[in-house]
C-alpha cells in the first residue's frame, strides 16, 4: 500500500565479477546498489514508476571485498509534492557472522511519474521516530546547499579550449542496461561515470586509484536503449593524493547524430600505491588556460560548499 513502507533492505553477497584486481568492489558498483535499493523504496512508497533525480554526497569510508555479505538499506526521510528523499546506507562484513560495518551513506532523491515522464504527487511522509525526525531536518536544511552546488556546476563551461587530461568512453546502451521503465538504469549510468573517472585518475598518476567521493550527481533526461552513449571525464583539480574529475554523460540516436546531456557528476579519487592499500602523492595539475583555471576554482568552491553538507557515515546501520 502506497505511503506505508518506510524502509527497503537488499541483502546479497558481493560477487567475484564485481571485484577489481585487488578483490574490492569499485565505487560505481556500490552506487548501482544504492540506486536499486533507493528505487525499490521510492516505488514502494509512491506506488508509481520513479526516476532518479539526484544523488547527494557519497563518501566511501571502506571498500567492500568480494565474498562479503552486503546490506543496502533505503529509508524515506522526506517528501515534496512528487519527490522522495531517501537515505541509503551500505554495510558489509563476514557472511559467517559478526557485525556488518558501514561503508557509505548518502541521500538520494527520486521523482514519481505517470510512466510518460510527467511527475505525480506522492503520499506525504511524517517522521515518527527520533532518527526520522533528525534525518528529515537534515534533508530540508541541505536543499539550499544542493541548489548552490547545482547552480555552480551548471554555470561552468566545457569546450575544447583545454589542456587538461580527458578521456571519453563511447558505446551503445545495451538491452541488459534496461530498467523497469524501459530506459537505462540510473545505477548503470553511475557505473559508467565511475569507470571514466577511474580511467582519468589512473592515467594521470600511472597507478591504481579508488573513488572516495561522488557528488552532485544530477540526472537530466533518460537514456534510451540502443542510443549512442558518450561518457566524457576531465581532470579539473588535484590535492595531495586526490584527483577531482568532472564527468558528463551524453546520449542520442546514432542515426541522427545529435547528443544531449543526460547526467553530470563530480568524482574524487585518491591515488594508491602498488599494493592498493596506501594513499600515494600525485603530481599537481597546474592549469594555464582560462577555462582550466576557472574549473579549478570551481572545484575548490565545491569543496567549501560540501563541508557544510558533509554526512558522517554512522558506525552502525540505522534502526
Amino acid at each position: 500500500m502506497p505511503g506505508s513502507q518506510r524502509q527497503t533492505t537488499l541483502r546479497f553477497l558481493a560477487a567475484p565479477m564485481e571485484g577489481n584486481q585487488k578483490g574490492h568492489v569499485e565505487g560505481g558498483t556500490a552506487l548501482a546498489w544504492i540506486d536499486k535499493a533507493g528505487y525499490a523504496e521510492a516505488v514502494a512508497w509512491s506506488g508509481r514508476y520513479c526516476v532518479t533525480a539526484y544523488v547527494g554526497n557519497v563518501r566511501f569510508t571502506k571498500p567492500v571485498s568480494v565474498g562479503e555479505l552486503v546490506e543496502v538499506q533505503a529509508r524515506i526521510v522526506h517528501t515534496g509534492r512528487s519527490s522522495m528523499h531517501i537515505v541509503c546506507t551500505v554495510s558489509s562484513g563476514d557472511p559467517t557472522g559478526g557485525e556488518l560495518e558501514v561503508t557509505c551513506q548518502c541521500l538520494m532523491i527520486f521523482v514519481a511519474t505517470d510512466g510518460n515522464g510527467k511527475s505525480v504527487e506522492v503520499p506525504t511522509f511524517t517522521a515518527e521516530t527520533e532518527w526520522e525526525r533528525e534525518q528529515q531536518v537534515i534533508a530540508i536544511r541541505r536543499i539550499d546547499g544542493r541548489k548552490a552546488i547545482e547552480k555552480d556546476m551548471a554555470e561552468q563551461v566545457y569546450t575544447d579550449q583545454t589542456e587538461a587530461l580527458q578521456r571519453t568512453l563511447r558505446f551503445l546502451a545495451k538491452p541488459t542496461d534496461v530498467n523497469w521503465g524501459g530506459k537505462v538504469h540510473g545505477g548503470i549510468a553511475m557505473e559508467w561515470i565511475d569507470e571514466a573517472a577511474n580511467l582519468v585518475a589512473e592515467t594521470w598518476h600511472q597507478g591504481p586509484a579508488i573513488a572516495v567521493f561522488a557528488g552532485g550527481v544530477r540526472f537530466y533526461r533518460p537514456i534510451q536503449i540502443g542510443h549512442l552513449v558518450e561518457v566524457e571525464a576531465r581532470l579539473i583539480h588535484t590535492g595531495h593524493s586526490s584527483m577531482h574529475v568532472s564527468v558528463h554523460v551524453r546520449s542520442g540516436d546514432p542515426m541522427k547524430g545529435e547528443m544531449e546531456l543526460t547526467t553530470h557528476c563530480l568524482m574524487v579519487l585518491v591515488a594508491l600505491d602498488e599494493t592498493g592499500t596506501r594513499k600515494r602523492h600525485v603530481r599537481s595539475w597546474n592549469p594555464r588556460l582560462p577555462e582550466d583555471l576557472a574549473l579549478q576554482e570551481h572545484a575548490k568552491r565545491l569543496i567549501d560548499i560540501r563541508q557544510g553538507l558533509a554526512r558522517t557515515a554512522p558506525r552502525e546501520v540505522p534502526h
